[in-house]
């Protein structure tokens, strides 16, 4: 069992945390760089992911009834995009997509969990914060994290997919809870205040705002991401105080919904005022950006606020109003002031921010570099050749679904090639069925981006072609080429009795690494003794270093010896510039008694 604290009531009568240590204690974790090490020109990025901000939630793209004020200055004092995509139409693929660069048909994570435990990230994903974590960047992800097991020690934690710090949710449902009961610090269950005379217990945003500054502030000495992911304003429509909105003649959901985006604005606000205290503001990329569409649960009503702005769609719809997101990119004296209309998905993010930080990413992922939008002078970014959506979601909501057409419950997916885009839906949630079987519709962007007219009957050609990129864009089990280093041990160890571990360490970039290195690190008293191997000079791009090792933990009974971490720390040279990877496998002893 973790261990379990306690907040301790502050003044104000809310719980204050326990400020995040700038060094966590993750056992087997990655050495600490130096404090005080200067900063190069290595931006600090903080990337804001909203959950179901619709395209229109904001004034920069055309709200009128609710207010967010920071986030329209950062749009109008930076680049603003009006056609940039989520990965999914809900927000686990979505999520997990954004994290790792590859789209729907081919990402870890493809579906909300139903009929069973959610989905999950492992050690063939790479995240954009191992990409940053591997130039040395102090990394931490605050809020919703939305799928693996509600566990810590596991390969889907954040704390093992490169980010040292984490505070927040681990589990989708779990961060449907406003007040929740607790919350994880890293590996350990954090117990909040319970409700006390009727009064409500502790409100999650507050302690994610406050975790957020507080991680800001630790590092402003040195490169960080901060991937802060608070979950309004995803239902219940769950807020301290709607006061701003009380006096609007609105049912108390729409109002409380009104007072979540807000909130939202005021965390943005409150983090760029941090960056600006510290003034690293112009040192630092902020980016604001949502994982789907509006919702319209707990009584929402979306079209009371225009949430989806010009565009047909809800939450769970493949239709752009359920895709289409807004993006914002801000950094003072870097990011022009710009409008741009690029077709950007969100797994581009990965390979913008390795851009921008000089590190390698994995060459077989579905995202492209926009860091070239990201400039005093912006270039031209690579346009994808198109883009696609899957969706195969339990969940149903009224609009959605007259929206689908009654289809809301039938696998879906969707390609977007140049202007043109293909919507269809299966017979049911059989994937194989034949394509005639399908519903396709057709609708050309350029000239309906509202999706009213279907071409599907005009352009028949077309539609046979954008068929077949459905079907090809999408793989039952997308094979990885491996990235980084990874570490393969036995599950279990008798104490005194040696076992054997391997570590691969494969680049799997597009540019040649050199001198590349591995060490092994164990529990105080294991003993580790290298198997001989070969020696590489350098890796060019599809090759791997592998180092063995003998390892025995210390004799002993099954009594005393307790699970023991075993870290393996890669490193290497791209075009003269340092690179880190790491992996940890957990090895239990074996049950009293079991044979061995």
């Amino acid at each position: 069992m973790p261990t379990r604290r306690r907040f301790i009531a502050a003044a104000a009568g809310l719980a204050a945390a326990p400020a995040l240590t700038a060094r966590p204690a993750v056992a087997g974790g990655t050495p600490q760089s130096r404090p005080g090490r200067p900063l190069d020109d290595r931006p600090n990025i903080v990337v804001v992911l909203a959950d179901d901000l619709g395209f229109g939630h904001l004034g920069s793209y055309g709200q009128r009834l609710i207010r967010t004020p920071t986030l329209d200055e950062l749009a109008a004092q930076g680049t603003r995009f009006t056609q940039a995509y989520a990965a999914a139409a809900v927000c686990a693929p979505s999520r997990a997509s954004l994290l790792t660069g590859l789209h729907s048909g081919h990402a870890a994570v493809r579906q909300n969990p139903f009929g069973g435990p959610q989905g999950s990230l492992g050690d063939d994903d790479t995240t954009f914060a191992e990409v940053l974590r591997a130039r040395g960047y102090r990394t931490a992800c605050i809020g919703k994290w939305g799928f693996g097991p509600d566990e810590a020690g596991q390969p889907s934690h954040p704390n093992w997919r490169g980010f040292e710090e984490f505070f927040g949710y681990i589990g989708h449902g779990h961060a449907h809870q406003y007040y929740p009961e607790y919350l994880w610090h890293n590996g350990e269950k954090v117990e909040l205040p319970e409700n006390v005379d009727g009064r409500k217990g502790t409100y999650a945003i507050d302690l994610i705002q406050s975790r957020a500054n507080d991680f800001v502030t630790e590092n402003a000495a040195e490169p960080f991401l901060l991937y802060l992911t608070p979950n309004v304003p995803h239902a219940p429509s769950d807020i301290p105080e709607a006061e701003e909105y009380a006096d609007r003649p609105w049912p108390e959901a729409d109002r409380k919904h009104a007072a979540q985006v807000t909130r939202l604005d005021t965390l943005v606000g409150s983090v760029v005022d941090t960056l600006r205290r510290h003034g690293i503001e112009e040192r630092t990329l902020v980016l604001v950006t949502s994982d789907n569409g509006p919702h319209e649960e707990g009584k929402v009503d979306p079209d009371l606020f225009d949430a989806n702005g010009p565009l047909k769609g809800y939450k769970r719809n493949l239709y752009e109003g359920g895709v289409r997101v807004p993006l914002i990119a801000w950094r003072p004296g870097t990011v022009g002031r710009a409008v741009t209309d690029r077709p950007t998905p969100l797994i581009d993010v990965l390979p913008t921010l390795a851009e921008l930080a000089g590190a390698p990413a994995p060459r077989d992922i579905d995202g492209l570099s926009a860091a070239a939008l990201l400039s005093r002078r912006p270039g031209t970014a690579p346009s994808h050749e198109h883009l696609y959506w899957y969706r195969n979601d339990p969940g149903s909501t009224a609009r959605a679904k007259a929206v689908d057409r009654g289809r809301i419950n039938r696998l879906a997916e969707a390609v977007r090639r140049d202007d043109w885009k293909a919507v269809r839906f299966a017979p049911a949630r059989d994937r194989t069925a034949p394509d005639e079987s399908w519903d396709l519709e057709l609708y050309d962007l350029a000239t309906d981006p509202g999706e009213t007219t279907d071409l599907a009957a005009e352009r028949p050609a077309l539609v046979a072609e954008l068929t077949e990129l459905l079907r090809s864009s999408w793989s039952a089990r997308y094979e990885r080429e491996g990235f980084g280093v990874r570490l393969q041990a036995p599950p279990s160890a008798a104490p005194g009795e040696p076992l054997t571990v391997t570590a691969t360490f494969t680049n799997a970039s597009r540019r040649t690494w050199t001198d590349p290195g591995l060490a092994l690190s164990a529990p105080r008293g294991w003993r580790i003794k290298p198997v001989p191997g070969r020696r590489r000079r350098s890796l060019a791009p599809g090759d791997a270093l592998e180092s063995r090792w003998e390892v025995t933990p210390p004799p002993g009974s099954t009594d005393v010896i307790t699970p023991g971490l075993l870290h393996v720390r890669a490193s290497a040279r791209v075009r003269g510039v340092p690179v880190r990877y790491e992996s940890r496998r957990t090895v239990t002893p074996p049950a009293p008694g079991a044979a061995r």
